[in-house]
């Protein structure tokens, strides 16, 4: 089941993945003229900002969601060289069209193996191109996991949860290594990247788990899912009493594909 997303809700509790973006943004070595592509471009912010990396260039964000792509294509219009459209990122239609893949904060959406997301990456790549990822790796949120795995279980929530599998794909290095090679695309380097989510109040929390965990959320019924939630905060802080700070696992990874 694909998640319904809301972009108004998620734009009001991701300030860690833009900041996250941001960082990786600045590594790309855009020029003027690059081709890009970015994958998973959710609300289109960070892929407007690269759009004004490459005036000369233009860039394409795409997203499984329809519901962001709407958005996306609405808030960012103002933009001569960017554009929207669905894709599936374990699918992408594109061939040799691109200088540079980007994705920030979403291939982890595709569950199982993701050989079919590089061997699309490869061939959306011209010769001589380069991608830069970032996504959930593994050992990603297990604070949260573990929180969700613990309210799920009780049996208020237990009968909505019937068949539920594990919905992200978070890999490891090894992973990615083996199914770049198997795309044909060089590893310029790959790395487990501990991160932190931090936020100021258990309202934030909650917010970030009702945006950024929907398939640990949607089984449960909508006029439901407030107290659900509040049950899966209780359990995360007790558990991690303190500060409202999640630790985190990104799984950086660095593509060429040779010329």
């Amino acid at each position: 089941m694909m998640a319904r997303w809301n972009p108004q809700d998620y734009a009001r509790n991701s300030s860690g993945q833009e900041r996250w973006a941001t960082e990786l943004i600045a590594q790309l070595g855009l020029k003027p003229d690059d081709s890009v592509l970015d994958v998973g471009c959710g609300d289109g912010r960070h892929t407007a900002a690269i759009a004004q990396h490459v005036p000369q260039g233009h860039v394409l964000g795409t997203d499984y969601s329809p519901e962001m792509i709407a958005h996306a294509a609405v808030a960012h219009a103002d933009h001569a060289n960017l554009a929207f459209e669905v894709a599936n990122a374990a699918a992408l239609p594109y061939q040799a069209q691109f200088s540079v893949v980007f994705s920030n904060a979403a291939i982890h959406w595709v569950p199982g193996p993701h050989d079919g997301v590089l061997k699309g990456i490869a061939a959306a790549l011209k010769p001589g191109g380069h991608a830069l990822l970032q996504l959930g790796g593994h050992g990603n949120g297990v604070s949260v996991i573990a929180a969700f795995d613990e309210v799920r279980a009780r049996p208020q929530w237990a009968p909505y949860f019937a068949g539920f599998r594990f919905p992200y794909g978070f890999h490891t290095v090894a992973d990615y290594r083996s199914w770049a090679a198997a795309a044909g695309l060089e590893v310029i380097d790959a790395q487990l990247i501990p991160k932190t989510m931090e936020y100021p109040d258990r309202a934030a929390l909650t917010g970030w788990f009702r945006t950024a965990w929907l398939p640990f959320i949607e089984p449960v019924p909508a006029e439901q899912q407030t107290a659900y939630l509040e049950e899966m905060t209780d359990a995360w802080v007790a558990a991690n009493p303190g500060a409202f700070h999640v630790g985190m696992m990104r799984l950086q990874v660095s593509l060429a594909k040779p010329a």
